[in-house]
């Protein structure tokens, strides 16, 4: 078989090996994801402004496709509540809720993020999420999870309500307070904490009953399906619906159809932002949990190919009346709970669905929208955590600040500009700390050949010498930073008389960085000042060769620091102890 289409289709590679054990792991783990989807499918879509029947069909194909080209035995495609937030938020710019204009750009929305992702992977950008600061993402969730939570309360409590911020959807929740449904808030409010107790408190009640682990842990797992089922019953049974509880209606009984986006150019020019950062949040979430699961099993996930099957995801979704999908966390966690052994566990899941949609449909008419906004609501509490903001205060008070102002602008200006903010603030945050690199002045601890820093170790140094550790490589960003450092370091002190870069740290040196260093040797010159490099790497030293800096370097090239010590220090010279004040290297 070409090695091309192996590397492409992991299916090839995990689907010859696949047995019988691997069939019946896979077949339980996807009836217990099975019955957890089919509320939150129809939860998600109602998040994303779309009719309940999208999120069933956003949960069928995209995962069989899923299945084909990604790496991880484990990830469950379909709609999340951060990704689905952003769609509605996207598309409420653009069309009404309710109208095709809208379901035909979800449809746009998915085959653009599609594209950039199955893009990303065959150009092979997979390493782009990195750039990405966790806690600055960390905080985007966080806050969406608070924004999701807070646009669901007008279902569980039957009245009007919009807003995409969180000023306006809490001012629009007051001003509409009058218009209060009382059986929607009992169903809305019983349904939530219901579903809180079965998160939190229903396992542990079982267990402590006698019931084993594996039935308490699929009961815990069916907890939405049986409150999709007692309130559908209470709606039908009591006539709830002529009382002014909001109710789903009717779904189309039917696999997912084949639709066609609107590929114009002015649609497309109007969601290619939007796109791009449902593409980077979503690869992200995704490639967290995935790689989160893979290393339990001690499994390896190739981030490349995750772009691609993603954006085959999306593409699916986008030709079968979905909208933009990524890997959950939630279903995610219980997939692999469940026992599952590889991607076949996503088609069988998607077979379920796909069975659902056809024969379960008519089921749900009187499914009162309070209770898919109360599964809504539970399943975002897990994404709320204000401890980052304690967390990164304690650690790094750059990441505090950035993490502050994503949440901030996420929660006052909406998650357009909150993601947007995480992703600036992410590039902005790594170049600012790599624009300051950590410059020691290191001297020798006493009977070693150690070299520490001065400030944290008693070390000897003598007063013609100056001896720099830069821990980073040398580039662009941080060149300058280097310059002034030496120069004001040498200019206050005229009793130097050389200069010994320690480079043991550094992986590279670009053109600037290596212009940047002339330029440090000709003002060192001028002074009086020798300049010498010790310790440089392999690589880095083939590149110095292949100009002229050390032709022309003043100084020399030591294999190892004490070696520079050495031979630039009189024999007869008196070493001095420096006085420490901190700890480590």
């Amino acid at each position: 078989m070409p090695p091309l289409l192996i590397r492409y289709v992991p299916l090839l590679t995990w689907g010859r090996a696949y047995s019988r054990l691997n069939l019946t792991n896979d077949l339980i783990a996807a009836v217990i994801v099975t019955i957890m989807l089919i509320p939150q499918s129809l939860a998600y879509a109602l998040l994303a402004g779309l009719p309940p029947e999208a999120g069933l069909y956003a949960s069928i194909v995209p995962i069989l496709l899923y299945a084909v080209f990604g790496t991880s035995r484990a990830l469950a495609v379909g709609p999340v509540a951060v990704v689905s937030l952003m769609t509605a938020a996207s598309l409420s710019e653009i069309a009404a809720q309710g109208s095709i204009g809208y379901g035909v750009a979800a449809l746009s929305l998915a085959a653009l993020s599609g594209a950039i992702l199955l893009a990303m992977g065959l150009l092979r950008l997979g390493f782009l999420a990195n750039f990405l600061s966790h806690p600055v993402i960390a905080g985007f969730i966080t806050a969406s999870g608070v924004l999701i939570a807070t646009s669901q309360i007008k279902h569980v409590l039957g009245v009007n309500a919009d807003g995409h911020t969180l000023p306006e959807l809490l001012l629009s929740l007051a001003q509409n307070l009058p218009e209060l449904n009382w059986p929607t808030v009992l169903i809305g409010v019983g349904t939530t904490g219901f579903l809180v107790w079965v998160r939190h408190g229903l396992n542990p009640a079982l267990r402590a009953l006698g019931v084993g682990a594996p039935l308490a842990g699929f009961l815990t797992k069916a907890g939405p399906v049986a409150a999709v089922i007692a309130t559908t019953l209470a709606v039908w049974g009591l006539d709830l619906a002529e009382r002014g509880v909001r109710i789903v209606g009717a779904v189309p009984q039917a696999l997912p159809p084949f639709t066609l986006p609107d590929l114009s150019y002015e649609l497309l020019g109007q969601l290619i932002l939007p796109a791009v950062l449902i593409s980077v949040i979503g690869f992200v979430e995704s490639i967290s949990v995935a790689q989160t699961l893979a290393a339990k099993r001690r499994q390896r996930i190739d981030p490349d190919q995750e772009l691609i099957g993603l954006g085959s995801a999306n593409l699916g979704a986008a030709f079968t009346g979905g909208f933009p999908v990524t890997g959950g966390f939630s279903r995610s966690v219980v997939n692999f709970d469940a026992g599952a052994e590889t991607p076949a566990a996503g088609a069988f899941t998607a077979i379920g669905l796909a069975i659902a949609a056809v024969a379960l449909t008519p089921l749900i008419y009187f499914l009162p929208k309070a209770t898919l906004a109360a599964t809504i609501i539970t399943a975002v509490l897990g994404l709320v955590d204000f401890s980052i903001l304690r967390r990164s205060w304690a650690y790094s008070k750059a990441d505090f600040a950035a993490v502050l102002a994503t949440i901030a602008l996420t929660l006052l200006l909406g998650v357009e500009a909150g993601v947007t903010a995480g992703v600036l603030l992410s590039i902005l945050l790594h170049l600012y700390k790599s624009s300051r690199p950590h410059i020691a002045e290191v001297g020798r601890v006493p009977g070693t050949e150690h070299f520490r820093n001065v400030l944290r170790h008693e070390v000897e140094t003598h007063p013609s010498l100056l001896t720099l550790r830069v821990d980073e490589s040398l580039f662009f960003a941080n060149a300058r930073f280097l310059e002034d450092c030496i120069h004001r370091r040498v200019a206050d002190d005229p009793q130097i008389d050389h200069v010994v870069l320690q480079c043991s740290a550094i992986n590279d040196i670009d053109l600037s960085a290596l212009d940047s260093l002339e330029e440090i040797m000709h003002r060192l010159s001028e002074m009086g000042v020798t300049l010498h490099l010790s310790e440089v790497k392999g690589p880095v030293m083939d590149r110095l060769r292949r100009g002229d800096f050390l032709t022309h370097l003043s100084g020399q090239v030591f294999l190892s620091q004490h070696d520079a010590v050495e031979a630039l220090c009189p024999k007869d010279a008196a070493m001095r102890i420096s006085a420490p004040g901190l700890h480590g290297g």
